[in-house]
């Protein structure tokens, strides 16, 4: 069956470095609260509910199910949960009420990266037999990348120092950035390499934090929202494992998932970027086909606030709020996960004109 199915409701937490007074679930619980109530629904009554975290950031097996206090367990709720970032439980909920077995859906995720080394920790996405026996870490490899970037000549220290200003002052309107202003970029090039050629603007802070979206089909999503964010295409594919076979100047699988999600039929006038490094906006960009007329991460990004797990969820979320209040008409919104942009999502948002 053909539904229109839509984003209708968007919340977050204030992202911050450490929680150590709160659990999952009690950081969960006031953005649940939130989103449900913009969406007018109470608690346990969306149609399903599908969530994103991940053990190994807990530390412990089937973490989820602690986080799910926040939503209520009783009486029992269709659910769902994703070992990975929240944008692919979105995909998820959207193929679900595609079927038309509901008719609204409730996603969340959340991140809690401080309790332990996030460095080590995301070791473990690695290929086990060839690449994670060395152990290089999320900042190692991305330092690759940007170095493949900067000989091949599509960017340089300085234009990359140009991103990580521009991310981080537009978070300055975001009241959830964990990151908001930047000194000048010839300050920041004055600093000494995190791990050449990176420099600390040139990653993600760590990040505690969550999110969640109410999607909803049809006339349900009328009658929830003034202004939809439709979904008018949703894809996601993966970079071959061995991270040798790849270029890693290019993003075949974003470009590809854009493709089958229709971004390449119209122009977007915003697109929300999940680029955790700087060179990873530029490898974006030219996948995508953004051109300067393209308003990219005006909530700051993965530059601003990275909760991992969550951060691809968010910029669905973004992008979808930009809709609702009328400051975008078609927006795109990207989602990754693994080393190097190794696994993407893609989504084509647009509000219906008056």
């Amino acid at each position: 069956m053909t539904r229109d199915v839509a984003i209708v409701a968007f919340a977050q937490s204030d992202h911050r470095r450490r929680t150590p007074e709160t659990s999952e679930a009690e950081m969960l619980l006031p953005v649940l609260r939130d989103v449900l109530d913009q969406a007018g629904l109470d608690p346990g009554t969306p149609g399903f509910t599908c969530s994103g975290s991940s053990d190994y950031l807990a530390g412990r097996p089937f973490s989820f199910t602690m986080a799910l206090d926040s939503v209520g367990a009783w009486p029992p709720i269709a659910e769902s949960h994703v070992e990975t970032d929240g944008a692919w439980a979105l995909y998820e909920a959207w193929v679900k009420l595609l079927t038309g077995e509901a008719d609204t859906a409730l996603v969340y995720a959340c991140g809690k990266s401080s309790p332990g080394d996030l460095r080590a920790v995301l070791t473990r996405q690695l290929d086990p037999y060839y690449v994670a026996p060395l152990w290089p870490d999320p900042i190692a490899l991305a330092a690759l990348q940007t170095q493949a970037l900067i000989d091949a000549g599509a960017t340089d220290e300085r234009a990359l120092a140009g991103i990580a200003v521009r991310n981080r002052r537009a978070a300055t309107a975001n009241p959830h950035a964990q990151l908001q202003g930047s000194a000048p970029a010839e300050r920041l090039l004055e600093a000494d390499h995190l791990l050449r050629p990176l420099r600390t603007h040139d990653a993600p802070p760590i990040s505690d934090g969550a999110a969640a979206v109410v999607l909803a089909a049809d006339d349900t999503a009328r009658r929830i929202c003034p202004r939809p964010a439709w979904i008018r295409g949703i894809d996601h594919r993966i970079e071959p494992h061995g991270l040798g076979v790849r270029d890693l100047t290019d993003s075949p699988s974003t470009r590809l998932a854009a493709e089958h999600a229709g971004a390449f039929t119209a122009p977007v006038d915003t697109a929300e970027l999940h680029a955790p490094f700087t060179a990873q906006e530029v490898v974006l960009r030219t996948a995508l086909r953004l051109g300067d007329d393209v308003l990219v991460n005006p909530s700051g990004g993965a530059l601003a606030a990275n909760p991992v797990m969550a951060t691809g969820l968010i910029r669905l979320g973004e992008a979808a709020a930009r809709i609702h209040r009328g400051a975008s008409d078609r927006a795109l919104a990207h989602a990754t996960s693994g080393p190097c942009l190794q696994q993407n999502l893609v989504a084509v948002l647009e509000g219906e004109r008056p």
